[in-house]
């Protein structure tokens, strides 16, 4: 038998490949409609209304005169607040020759919107046929209480108790109570009361007139206490009001980006419009989910790569992922949880499986990344924006971080910071590809723990070179030499122990042997981007990674395709991840080797178009880029997903040699590069310091010119040729 994958293994089915969805997002609660609104009832699928982990709507169609309606169009607005869907009635009242009344006699628009944890719905039905009719409306819904896991495929034991359905004249109440004693609930609401109302059917029989049109309305509350009507809006029009307005409360703190180039305009409308939706509020700050559906949560490796992305265009985002994960790390060695002190989390869960124990991730810190990674952030953060406040606030954490590696990282003394799970239950592999056969010698063989990855020695070089300046700001020059010192050492290190110059890269990672695993990855790409190479390295690996065999016209692959283990369709061996891609891109250009940023904005650029939804996917399959084909997807791709949506920022930044200098107030563009198909490109509202800049760069036959549009404060603009 083949392994194919840990008891967490998505076991998504085969439908899912076939079935056209539309995703619905409000932070942490989200619904997947099939392309015509509806919500079919399908276990193992991901149709449904989520929130915080759980499934509360597993059903919920609408049928006219008992058929379903014909579908003619879908789609998300601009600002994703809400979902449209256009419908018509089929023949109905066939008999023989005649048919009472022909289809596409009544246009039926379905409005969908999600106000906090509640899902509301309208139907407008209107009448374009010459003569008055009755039509018979029905809506069939059901509430399976599913943990977001159970529909992954974790397959559970026991369950809760459900409690027979509450129905009075215009509600039907579900309820469960879970092992975790939490009473969950799922309240239908119609505006309206149905003709007949039953616990999983609501009728109605509309009148129309000609030209006359009718609305249906239904809100659905969900969640762990009982339903409250005073806590949201009770119409449509009112929740798509407050959706709309909160959005536009939170696009206020992005700098605004647009292009000449009509398929770039619109990746970078919706990649903003994609990361706002799935924006969560908490006291400490706004914060990312991971990803839509399997990662509606917190995720620190996410979140923190997501805000590194944006940081320029939008530096509340790591205010808020820093104050939050700093309120969770580590502070106690918890084996259960993979977590010691000081250790930043990797994933945060809701979910009654979570709650019992039943997977081992309501609070779990198996990332062997989250921890430098958020050093890197906050580092990156306060020399960009000049706010040393919030490094002196989190510092006590920084330090924490900073012993963690030292201590539990490297519990060895080779100044490598390597992974290993202390409870069987948790993630095997502990980097970004924490797939349990990401990480395998050249003849396939797995590595065995501890392991070192290469890119994770990045991060902690980028940690200690981001981080040491904040240290001196804050008066603690002892410690900013010490990381200075172990910066410089790391980087010696790192050169002799994982260079592979044979085949120009660096090694995937060490084993428990300290083995090099001598596989060419995609992993490599992120030590160029933390500056962790020697220049001669780097020029070798640059070249290395744009070769046919990891390039594939749409991005570099996570893996060769000369690899044993390389296979186009898996998760993490030979799949393009647009994120990847990003911080692959940013390295190429601290490099100087810039066209090939270029090429991978060109690759992924294209991809998106390809796959109709203005917006690039967590991943997608690493065949040869075929223009008959196009980019094939990956069937159970989170979309949209925090940071291949903010991908498309660091490219750009990279591209365009950005960087902000808060303490400076100074704005560099150094070495700008613009690919031929790009006109020019506008940036309006970017942060420097306490002011504030607007610019437009264009393409000229001598490079790139930068005009400034607006400057408010004292800011200066360096541009270097």
């Amino acid at each position: 038998m083949i392994k194919v994958g840990s008891e967490f293994y998505i076991r998504a089915s085969s439908l899912t490949s076939r079935r056209a969805t539309r995703v619905l997002v409000n932070g942490e609660s989200f619904a997947v409609f099939e392309v015509g609104g509806d919500i079919l009832e399908a276990p193992k699928e991901t149709l449904g209304f989520f929130h915080r982990d759980t499934r509360y709507v597993s059903r919920f169609e609408l049928k006219i005169a008992g058929e379903t309606p014909y579908y003619l169009n879908s789609y998300s607005s601009r600002e994703n607040a809400q979902l449209r869907i256009n419908l018509s009635n089929p023949d109905l009242g066939v008999s023989g020759d005649s048919i009472a009344l022909p289809r596409n006699s009544i246009q039926i628009e379905r409005n969908w919107v999600i106000a906090g944890a509640v899902l509301f719905h309208k139907v407008t039905l209107r009448n374009y046929a010459r003569l008055t009719v009755e039509i018979p409306l029905d809506f069939l819904f059901g509430a399976d209480f599913a943990d977001v896991f159970e529909v992954r495929g974790f397959r559970r034991t026991s369950y809760g108790r459900r409690l027979a359905p509450l129905v009075t004249r215009d509600t039907v109440t579900f309820v469960y109570h879970g092992l975790d004693g939490m009473k969950r609930f799922t309240q239908l609401a119609f505006q309206s009361a149905p003709v007949t109302l039953e616990a999983g059917r609501a009728s109605f029989l509309v009148r129309l007139k000609p030209d006359e049109q009718k609305e249906v309305e239904v809100r659905i509350l969900c969640g762990c206490e009982e339903a409250s009507s005073s806590q949201t809006p009770t119409r449509f029009d009112d929740a798509l009001m407050q959706r709309r307005a909160e959005i536009e409360r939170l696009d206020a703190g992005w700098a605004r980006i647009s292009a000449s180039h009509e398929s770039l305009d619109l990746l970078l409308q919706r990649s903003i419009a994609d990361l706002t939706s799935m924006m969560r509020f908490a006291p400490e700050g706004t914060f990312l989910m991971a990803g839509i559906p399997w990662f509606a949560t917190l995720f620190g490796r996410d979140s923190m790569l997501t805000a590194l992305f944006a940081l320029p265009l939008n530096p509340a985002l790591a205010v808020g992922t820093l104050k939050t994960l700093a309120s969770l790390q580590g502070s106690q060695s918890d084996s259960a949880r993979d977590e010691q002190p000081g250790k930043i989390v990797h994933e945060i869960r809701g979910g009654e499986l979570a709650a019992i124990g039943e997977v081992p991730f309501a609070r779990y810190y198996g990332s062997v990344d989250s921890t430098p990674l958020f050093l890197w952030l906050l580092g990156r953060y306060v020399e960009t924006t000049g706010d040393l406040e919030l490094g002196e606030r989190l510092w006590s954490n920084a330090e924490r971080a900073l012993d963690w590696i030292e201590r539990w990282g490297d519990r060895d003394g080779d100044l490598y910071v390597e992974y290993f799970r202390e409870t069987p239950r948790g993630l095997a592999n502990q980097g970004w590809k924490d797939s349990f056969d990401a990480i395998s010698h050249a003849d396939g063989t797995l590595a065995q723990a501890p392991i070192a990855l290469c890119e994770v020695q990045g991060y902690v070089y980028a940690a200690y070179t981001c981080i040491a300046p904040v240290a001196r700001r804050l008066g603690r020059e002892e410690l900013a030499a010490r990381l200075d010192e172990r910066a410089a050492l790391l980087r010696s290190r790192f050169s002799h122990d994982f260079w592979l110059d044979h085949e120009g890269t660096v090694a995937l990672a060490l084993d428990a042997e300290k083995r090099p695993c001598r596989v060419m990855s995609s992993n490599a790409g992120h030590c160029l981007t933390t500056g962790l190479l020697n220049r001669e390295q780097a020029d070798a690996l640059a070249e290395r990674l744009m070769r046919g065999d990891m390039f594939t016209g749409w991005g570099v692959r996570t893996l060769s395709s000369k690899e044993r283990r390389y296979n186009p369709m898996s998760y993490h061996n030979g799949s393009v991840w647009p994120h990847d891609n990003a911080l692959i891109a940013a390295g190429l250009a601290r490099y100087n080797r810039r066209q090939d940023a270029v090429r991978i904005l060109d690759g992924l650029l294209q991809a998106a178009g390809q796959f109709k939804t203005g917006s690039l996917p967590e991943l997608f399959c690493g065949f040869p880029r075929d223009e008959r084909l196009g980019p094939v997807p990956y069937p159970v791709a989170c979309h949209p997903q925090a940071w291949s949506a903010a991908s498309i920022f660091m490219i750009l930044q990279a591209m365009l040699g950005i960087e902000v200098m808060g303490f400076d107030r100074k704005l560099v563009i150094d070495s700008p590069t613009m690919p031929e198909w790009l006109d020019w490109l506008r940036i309006e509202g970017l942060k420097v310091g306490d002011g504030e800049v607007s610019l437009i760069l264009r393409r000229v036959p001598e490079g790139t010119s930068v005009s400034i549009i607006e400057r408010r404060g004292n800011v200066s603009i360096e541009v270097l040729k």
